[in-house]
This record gives C-alpha cells, sequence and structure tokens, in this order.
C-alpha cells in the first residue's frame, strides 16, 4: 500500500485530506483508510448508518480498502492493547506513508489517535515486536481535522476539491440536519468550513484549493529551489 491514512473516526481522514487522497487514487495509487473507532458515541446517526456512509465516502475518493478497528470512542488511550491492533494493520498493509490527526485539536479522541499512530509506527518497525514481520513506514504527516493551523506543506486539491466535498456529504447523518437529529457543530456550516480553509489554503501558494499537512521531521524538495527535478 502507498498511503495509509488513519482516523479516531470515520470521516476524519475525508475532512482532513480527502482531496489527497482523491487526488493520489486517480493516479493509480493504493490507498487505504483505517478507522480506529466506530464512533458509537456520535449524536446523530447510528453505528450501521455511519458504516454505510463511510463505504460510500471511500468510493467516492478512490479508496480501495477500508479498515475499521474497534477500539472504544472517547476511550482511546496509550495503552498496549491500543497500539497493537494498529501494528498489525500496519504490518499487514505495509504502507509507504502513514497519516494521522493533528494532535492540537478541539477533540481529544483526534490527538489520542496521532499519539496511537506514532507507537504503532514505531512498533511496527521493530523486529522482536509482536509475531508478524517489521515494517519501517518511510513517514508520517498529519493532517488537520478542526480548527485553522499552519501547515508546514500544502497539496494542491483544486482538480478533487469536488471529490472531497461529496464524501463529506456522504455522512448525512452527521453533517445534515434530518428528522430526530440534534444540532452539533458538524450540522452548522461544518462542511462549508472545510471548504474555506481548503481555499485559503490554496490562495496561499496560488492554486484553487489545498490541504495542509504538519510534518515533525524536515521535508527534501523534490524540485531544487529553481523548480528543476532533482
Amino acid at each position: 500500500m502507498h498511503m495509509l491514512a488513519f482516523g479516531a473516526h470515520p470521516d476524519d481522514v475525508e475532512i482532513g485530506m480527502g482531496g489527497t487522497i482523491a487526488k493520489y487514487a486517480q493516479q493509480g495509487y493504493d490507498i487505504g483508510i483505517c478507522d480506529l473507532t466506530l464512533a458509537e458515541l456520535s449524536s446523530n446517526g447510528t453505528i450501521h448508518t455511519r458504516q454505510q456512509e463511510a463505504k460510500r465516502a471511500a468510493d467516492i475518493l478512490g479508496v480501495r480498502t477500508r479498515i475499521q478497528l474497534q477500539l472504544p470512542d472517547r476511550g482511546l488511550t496509550i495503552q498496549k492493547e491500543h497500539i497493537d491492533p494498529i501494528v498489525t494493520v500496519i504490518r499487514t498493509y505495509r504502507p509507504r506513508i502513514v497519516f494521522a490527526p493533528y494532535w492540537e485539536d478541539r477533540h481529544p479522541d483526534h490527538g489520542q489517535c496521532a499519539k496511537l499512530v506514532e507507537e504503532a509506527v514505531f512498533s511496527a518497525a521493530i523486529r522482536r515486536y509482536g509475531e508478524l514481520p517489521p515494517h519501517r513506514v518511510q513517514a508520517v504527516y498529519f493532517y488537520m481535522i478542526n480548527g485553522f493551523h499552519r501547515p508546514q506543506f500544502v497539496i494542491d486539491i483544486s482538480d478533487t476539491i469536488d471529490k472531497k466535498l461529496a464524501s463529506l456529504r456522504a455522512y448525512e447523518s452527521q453533517f445534515e440536519r434530518m428528522s430526530g437529529s440534534v444540532d452539533t457543530p458538524l450540522t452548522n456550516g461544518y462542511i462549508e468550513t472545510v471548504e474555506s480553509r481548503e481555499r485559503l489554503f490554496g490562495k496561499e501558494v496560488g492554486v484553487s484549493f489545498a490541504e495542509g499537512f504538519i510534518s515533525k521531521k524536515p521535508l527534501i524538495l523534490a524540485h531544487d529551489l529553481l523548480g528543476e527535478e532533482r
């Protein structure tokens, strides 16, 4: 697998990097999404509904593999019982690049997801940890869910913003006001807010839309400063 994106809940990955996933899927790369929880504590919708919505969203983005773990919603903690299932996913699919939510987020599960993924990436590379053959991920990058942070790099998603927004709209139970639903931050113009954020990131680099990412390590340019490929 070329890229594997982890989220605490189904819809996290789509919010943060749906456009990037669609962009690379269109180019033929093998991309997966792994949701750590079933989002069983969500105010709206049901587990069954959310799973159906997640499948539709993945199909829209061109995701070949969607993995669903069953760690506890609002109960993600740094413990071996939560790290090991993520290690198993990494060693099974052997991604080159892993993505996780940016750790500074209003939802505690998103920050905990970032920490768990970092722990799992480290453990997955240890030869004597667990039973499956080890795997060393080339890089870990962090995408934004809630809030607006200064990215360290952006990816142009001008050609795939429509797919990103369509993948979010697939989660009707979360982003639409429906009969019996309650008001949440997601039902009050959330998709429009995400679209505005990506428009602002795009404006920063002279394109229509872009998604922002954080890296804990320095990045090496694929082109030199004059724009020539290395």
